[in-house]
């Protein structure tokens, strides 16, 4: 069984005020010529596959085009799971009529899920996905008790894994956060003020668990247990990752091989720094000048507009700093980078400003419990 296994496209991201809709058509452009050339049983997407609940409709059209390139043109079916970014009524919408076509769309945590059954040469193999899954939901859903992600995620995957007849191949899908996991600036946290990441051993009895939700590809824990990580790189912070597509292929025993395939996106997104004259300079023999960067500058005495300058040799810097500004800042704030921080932290650390006091252990629950609402709300649209 070969499949394909990808996750995180985020499809109409916005990038520093730029719409990235151009930069993923590109790069799905490339994926159905993979799809064509390796031939897979199946195309996995673990999730996010839009980066908001309501996704604009440009990018309602590119997900349609491509699936209908894939599962109806190339005739590969495709299983796809919601992620903490999608709706999982608006992406599931349809999925009754869709797995006909054998595109499996599973948006909602449903009670006692069964699996989905790809054929090969050496027999059956139990595809068993799990969207995004809040633990609020999964106990509405399956009236179980559970307090956190991963007693949520064991208790969903163990209900299919019961329904797979032993010693068959399994494949799980899902969209979490596993500990022992690298995560980058740009993915959104799963839980406000509780245990958001789930332990690798509940992953044991599948032969591969394909991912998503971390950009970064990687193994975590398990050889198994794997992060294809996000279609393009979606902040500065993953300058240096390598993006890619994961090609999966289990043997007759189960044993999973994995080759990382890389696809070229339309712009790289890239980090460079030094004093301006010398970044001026140094862009006439630059070939990749159009890319999306965010430049550091060195000099410590006064510059006389530097973005408009940069821009003339580098059209798309999309942001710069000052070293010498973020070390003096650094230093006066108690080495708090306020950009990097989440909501909550940002509203402690205000309150903190305001009432001289941190929050106590009761306003810190009202707070958790405002912004997991707030999030849940703006999910579902």
């Amino acid at each position: 069984m070969r499949f394909l296994h990808t996750a995180d496209w985020h499809l109409g991201r916005i990038f520093y005020n730029l719409h990235l809709t151009e930069d993923q058509a590109f790069v799905l452009e490339q994926f159905v010529d993979l799809v064509k050339d390796t031939k897979p049983d199946a195309v996995i997407i673990a999730g996010d596959v839009y980066d908001r609940s309501v996704p604009p409709p440009e990018a309602v059209k590119l997900l349609g085009e491509f699936l209908a390139r894939v599962a109806v043109d190339s005739s590969v079916p495709i299983i796809m799971i919601a992620g903490n970014h999608d709706s999982p009524e608006r992406l599931g919408f349809g999925d009754r009529v869709l797995a006909r076509q054998r595109l499996h769309v599973i948006g909602q945590v449903v009670d006692k899920a069964a699996p989905i059954v790809l054929e090969d040469k050496y027999g059956p193999v139990y595809f068993c996905p799990i969207p995004y899954a809040e633990p609020a939901v999964v106990r509405e859903r399956t009236g179980e008790t559970v307090t956190n992600h991963g007693e949520a995620l064991e208790l969903l995957l163990g209900q299919m894994d019961q329904i797979v007849p032993p010693a068959c191949r399994r494949v799980a899908v899902a969209h979490a956060y596993v500990g022992g996991g690298e995560a980058s600036e740009s993915e959104r946290p799963l839980s406000i003020g509780g245990m958001a990441t789930v332990e690798t051993g509940m992953f044991q009895p599948f032969n591969y668990v394909a991912l998503g939700h971390l950009h970064q590809a990687q193994t975590v824990g398990l050889p198994q247990v794997r992060y294809s990580g996000s279609l393009l790189k979606y902040s500065f912070s993953e300058a240096d990752h390598r993006k890619s597509v994961s090609l999966v292929e289990l043997d007759a025993a189960g044993k999973a091989t994995v080759e990382p395939i890389s696809l070229r996106p339309r712009r790289d997104v890239r980090c460079i720094q030094g004093y301006l004259a010398d970044v001026l300079a140094a862009a006439a023999a630059d070939k990749q000048a159009d890319d999306y960067l965010m430049v550091t500058l060195k000099d410590s005495g006064a510059l006389l507009d530097p973005m408009a300058k940069l821009r003339q040799v580098y059209p798309n810097v999309l942001h710069f700093e000052r070293s010498y500004l973020e070390v003096a800042t650094a230093i006066t704030t108690n080495r708090i980078d306020h950009r990097r921080q989440e909501e909550r932290e940002l509203f402690a650390d205000f309150f903190a400003q305001v009432t001289g006091q941190s929050l106590s252990g009761g306003e810190s629950a009202v707070l958790d419990k405002l912004l997991t609402d707030f999030n849940r709300r703006e999910r579902e649209g």
